[in-house]
């Protein structure tokens, strides 16, 4: 939604591609989603890693989807801190536990 031109690079988890050195240069959590952008804000490249980080930073970047007001940016910001803290990490857990459990445990799925 942001007309930015993108090449998408494939990371083998199941080859563990994730713990490659040019990988961790990434992401040194070696977690995705992360980005390079060959023309950061100083014409240099630069990574980020993590969900919340590069929508803020590419809102920044372009002036899109991320309020230049203090008020209206908090706002926008209170909920990508919930949804990254609270509610994104609850539903990675429910996938977890209905995928992937040896066991179904529904006390882990209903909570």
């Amino acid at each position: 939604e942001m007309n930015l031109a993108y090449d998408i690079k494939i990371v083998d988890i199941l080859k563990g591609d994730q713990f490659k050195p040019e990988f961790l240069a990434i992401s040194p959590n070696n977690k995705m989603p992360a980005i390079v952008d060959p023309s950061g804000f100083d014409g240099q490249p630069i990574s980020v890693f993590e969900s919340g980080a590069i929508l803020q930073y590419l809102g920044r970047k372009t002036g899109l989807f991320y309020p230049s007001t203090e008020r209206e940016r908090i706002e926008v910001e209170q909920w990508l801190m919930w949804q990254m803290g609270g509610f994104g990490p609850m539903l990675g857990q429910n996938h977890h536990f209905v995928q992937y459990a040896p066991e179904r445990i529904p006390y882990a799925i209903d909570r």
